[in-house]
């Protein structure tokens, strides 16, 4: 697990920079307590690693 600071942007563009893909934004945001994926100000973020088996945030239908 890694620590990065960024500046405003949206956890879709941190997920896609840091793991490859916009889709692990959920992972970002659960693991930081977070449910807007979009960032204002300088906000610290806990990065977990890539997880082949993450919620899209989309439940069951």
């Amino acid at each position: 697990m890694k620590i990065v600071t960024v500046v405003g942007g949206s956890l879709y563009q941190v997920a896609a920079e840091q793991l490859g893909s916009a889709l692990q934004w959920i992972n970002i945001a659960k693991l930081n307590n977070l449910v807007d994926p979009f960032l204002s100000g300088q906000t610290r973020l806990l990065i977990p690693p890539f997880s082949s088996s993450f919620s899209d945030g989309i439940g069951p239908q």
